[in-house]
């Protein structure tokens, strides 16, 4: 790990003094202040916790990270009001386009938009420090978030009814003696490492360049990959542009390489300079050479110490799987850890956390190993497969979807969740319990912002009753609106859809009642129907 002196600086803030020799005593510890640290200790304070963050750095870092943020993380963050922040500094793009070899037109192209109306757009390009300055300052505007720069853990365990960690500040020691401590401290998590935990997957026999640079550019916000090009032949690269005339290019490197070579900037300049032209003038800002990995704990939940995104879990980047999986830990875990300490749900609904939260991550490192393994053929078999797939992909729209330049972040389905109801009636509609609620337009709005973080019921026109801690969302109530969300989610009159807190779909019925809604609920909230 660099040391804290080496790591490039974006924003600085405030050593946070006068706790050494203290004991504290928390409800909620987040460590990290990384994306998935800071949504989840964001979510969760408004939800009315206090929460304490603590971070080993007194900065935000800058340099090449996570870039593309996906719609459902949007959404999330939409719930929490920085989303729009995001989107407007951001650079959205809807459309790929795969190039093989030297030919100027691709072999095929790609186009993500929806032909449903939706609010949050299907990608967002920013750099993550920034995505965490505009989280860093929501936070700072709520009282009930204690935000600790420059404080590392050096020892933690956990207990039956509490976790308790050594703190290192900047004016020494201290003890936190915490009901729930969230491990969000990165890919090499200090945390999972004092616990000895096992992190186990598969390292990738390649690796690749990261050049981010500054050039004025006419292209469109397009994803552009290319397979075996003139300027990296026999690998591949890929680009995308950023926000302040900065572009991203990925360049394959191969396994066995002078890492101290791809150090410097002359042999990358080189590089660049073959990509863009020998007189096109551009400016470093930032380089670095990475390592593949698709690696996950066994498990996310250890008593008291609960782990989320890279802490947890680690993909390959194409894909933008990494950082929009984390997001999704967050949004996962918060709505029922507030469940639990309100005491509205047993600790048995963390057992789901543990159970979506790593078919999250499976499926994440499914599609990356896949990937990867196309991306970069390890024998002249699988090559030759992958350029005969790349040859007829050019005018068979049937190759096209056998081509992996990196499947796209999306929100994951969770078809045999355990908080989900059975669903034995035949509905027109892809939003099935497990899936996350589509949106919509509606009157007030958008139907997410409608419904909220809290359990909801969207029906056309059910008058029954409802169990305490249901909201209700009558479509046969809404003037703009109603008649596309019918369509979207095939509602009939009298039928409905019971969401989660956080806009997954728990249950749906043409012929809801009390009891049934009840049942539903109760497992959705960790019981048994």
């Amino acid at each position: 790990m660099a040391g804290i002196s080496e790591i490039p600086v974006w924003r600085k803030y405030a050593l946070t003094l006068g706790k050494a020799g203290c004991e504290d005593l928390q409800t909620i510890v987040v460590v990290g202040a990384g994306p998935v640290g800071l949504t989840l200790a964001l979510d969760l304070a408004l939800k009315g916790h206090s929460v304490t963050v603590l971070n080993r750095l007194d900065f935000i870092p800058a340099g090449s990270k996570a870039i593309c943020f996906a719609r459902r993380s949007l959404d999330i963050w939409n719930r929490m009001g920085v989303a729009q922040s995001i989107v407007a500094e951001g650079v959205q793009w809807d459309v790929g386009k795969v190039f093989w070899r030297d030919a100027h037109e691709p072999i095929y192209q790609f186009d993500l938009r929806n032909s449903v109306e939706v609010q949050m757009p299907s990608f967002v390009n920013i750099p993550q420090y920034r995505v965490e300055e505009l989280l860093v300052e929501r936070l700072c505007k709520l009282p009930n978030v204690d935000l600790r720069w420059g404080h590392e853990v050096v020892s933690a365990s956990t207990r039956q009814s509490d976790a308790r960690i050594e703190v290192k500040a900047p004016d020494g020691t201290y003890t936190i003696g915490t009901e729930w401590l969230l491990a969000c401290d990165g890919s090499r998590s200090p945390l999972r490492n004092m616990l000895g935990l096992a992190f186990e997957g598969r390292v990738f026999e390649d690796n690749f360049l990261i050049a981010d640079i500054r050039i004025k550019q006419d292209r469109v916000p397009e994803r552009w990959f290319w397979f075996d090009p003139p300027f990296n032949p026999q690998k591949s690269a890929l680009l995308h542009k950023q926000p302040n005339d900065i572009w991203r290019i990925d360049f394959q490197l191969g396994w066995k390489i002078d890492r101290e070579k791809w150090l410097r900037d002359e042999p990358v300049e080189s590089l660049i300079q073959s990509f863009l032209g020998p007189k096109v003038p551009f400016e470093k800002e930032w380089y670095s050479v990475y390592t593949f990995q698709c690696r996950r704990m066994q498990r996310f939940v250890h008593g008291r110490i609960v782990f989320a995104g890279d802490s947890a879990h680690l993909v390959s980047p194409f894909g933008a799987r990494g950082c929009n999986g984390g997001i999704a830990d967050a949004d996962n875990l918060a709505w029922k850890l507030d469940m639990i300490i309100k005491r509205t749900a047993s600790r048995e609904l963390l057992g789901s956390y543990n159970e979506e939260a790593t078919a999250t991550a499976d499926e994440n490192i499914r599609h990356s190993t896949r990937a990867t393994d196309f991306m970069t053929p390890k024998s002249a078999g699988s090559e030759a497969l992958r350029d005969a797939v790349l040859w007829l992909a050019r005018d068979n729209e049937f190759a096209r979807e056998f081509v992996n330049s990196g499947r796209l972040s999306s929100a994951v389905n969770y078809p045999y969740s355990s908080l989900s109801s059975n669903d034995s009636e035949p509905w027109a509609s892809n939003a099935a319990p497990g899936s996350p609620a589509p949106d919509a337009p509606v009157d007030t709005g958008w139907l997410l912002a409608a419904l909220g973080n809290r359990f909801a019921l969207l029906s056309d026109g059910y008058e029954g009753r409802l169990p305490p801690g249901i909201t209700s969302l009558r479509v046969d109530r809404v003037i703009d609106g109603g008649q596309r969300i019918r369509h979207l989610y095939d509602l009939t009159p009298g039928s409905a859809y019971l969401i989660r807190p956080d806009q997954y779909v728990a249950a749906r019925w043409r012929e809801p009642c009390f009891e049934s809604i009840e049942a539903a609920l109760m497992r959705a909230t960790g019981g048994v129907s």
